[in-house]
């Protein structure tokens, strides 16, 4: 892992007056990018060929003769081959030449090697870099090692598919979308049997996922993404704040929803399992007497990093719930960075962010505001990796 030292010694070389707010072109960077050029910041995308011009042409920004923004978020778009190329030697030195400070997202860490994005990539980054491969399932300290050892609730793990007694996920990698989800619910181990041969045949998961995939027992009830923010800097006030609440639609499971139980049955098979794909999100609220359970989750896992890590948290994180008929909640994974749905607020902001603050607050506006607040105070160091 790079030593905060050394990133802290770029970042001294920095014109501080002339910050730049970097990300991956993809995931939440238009939040990222709407909330920066909002607290008065230039920003750059990093761009793949074929997937660039929702960032070269329908987002670029516009900017007035006094440079205000006047149209779009996106001040300058770098486009490659592949996404990796950012961890090339010369492109880390062009960044650096620009400023930037760089914002980790999904997109991030599933394009690039995170062992390198860990050691060899020294750019000023936002956040907790240390944190980026708990995401990891699979990893000796992923997660849910952290959960655990907090004593955080999270669904039971079934260790062996023959002890499957009741309805439970089987959670995998799909095949051939490689970011994607090839997961399946099941109720036995017959039809753990039968729906996995039918997914490898299909080609949607292979056999060795199939062997290192982790299930749990199924939680039923809602899905509430929880966007949380940790500020190291606040002097005054509670340094964790809850921006918004999201929840995801999913292909193909959202059209099965949509269809009567009969139609459902009568499904051929290649259309009989739904597929678990994120492909939106949409805004929401909690019951307000929950609050104090939320916020209880995301203090606990504040300490978790903090007691398990060099560094804890800094800024964005994202719980994602399940709760269930007695109204408890149940942690199915952590985001230790940007969540994949805070667009749904970018702009507009969200209910909780903006009461918080007083004005239009999205997760990436707190971003950039947490970037201009430490270089008022002094203590940008403090909050970059």
């Amino acid at each position: 892992m790079i030593k905060r030292k050394e990133i802290h010694d770029i970042l001294n070389q920095y014109d501080i007056s002339k910050i730049k707010i970097g990300m991956i072109g993809s995931h939440s960077a238009l939040d990222v990018c709407d909330g920066a050029v909002d607290e008065g910041f230039h920003t750059i995308a990093i761009c793949q060929k074929g997937r660039e011009k929702t960032y070269t042409d329908y987002f670029k920004s516009l900017r007035d003769s006094r440079g205000d923004i006047v149209r779009g978020c996106v001040d300058e778009t770098w486009v490659f081959d592949r996404f990796s190329e950012i961890l090339k030697p010369d492109k880390q030195q062009k960044l650096r030449e620009n400023n930037v400070i760089f914002i980790p997202n999904r997109s991030f860490t599933s394009y690039c090697s995170i062992k390198e994005i860990e050691n060899k990539f020294m750019v000023p980054m936002f956040g907790s870099r240390n944190l980026l491969r708990t995401e990891e399932r699979g990893e000796k300290k992923d997660y849910y090692w952290m959960l655990e050892r907090t004593g955080m609730p999270f669904p039971e793990k079934i260790e062996d598919p023959r002890d499957i007694n009741e309805l439970c996920i089987v959670k995998l990698h799909h095949a051939v979308k490689k970011l994607e989800r090839g997961f399946f619910t099941c109720s036995s181990y017959k039809e753990y049997l039968e729906k996995s041969e039918t997914l490898i045949k299909q080609g949607v998961i292979t056999r060795e996922m199939l062997n290192n995939a982790r299930i749990e027992r199924y939680i039923i009830g809602p899905v509430f993404n929880f966007d949380f923010f940790y500020s190291p800097i606040e002097p005054n006030m509670s340094k964790l704040e809850l921006i918004g609440v999201d929840w995801r639609f999913e292909t193909s499971l959202d059209g099965h929803v949509r269809l009567p139980a009969p139609q459902q049955l009568s499904l051929p098979e290649n259309q009989l399992i739904p597929e678990y794909t994120v492909c939106g999100h949409n805004s929401a609220t909690v019951r307000e007497s929950l609050l104090e359970k939320v916020f209880r989750l995301g203090e606990q896992y504040v300490q978790a990093t903090q007691k398990h890590y060099d560094y804890g948290i800094i800024g964005p994180f994202c719980l994602q719930t399940c709760v269930d008929k007695d109204l408890n909640f149940y942690i199915y994974d952590v985001a230790p960075r940007v969540g994949g749905g805070t667009n749904v607020h970018m702009s507009v902001g969200h209910s909780y962010g903006n009461t918080l603050w007083r004005k239009p607050m999205s997760t990436g506006r707190r971003i950039a505001m947490e970037i201009k607040r430490a270089i008022e105070m002094d203590k940008l160091e403090m909050i970059i990796t």
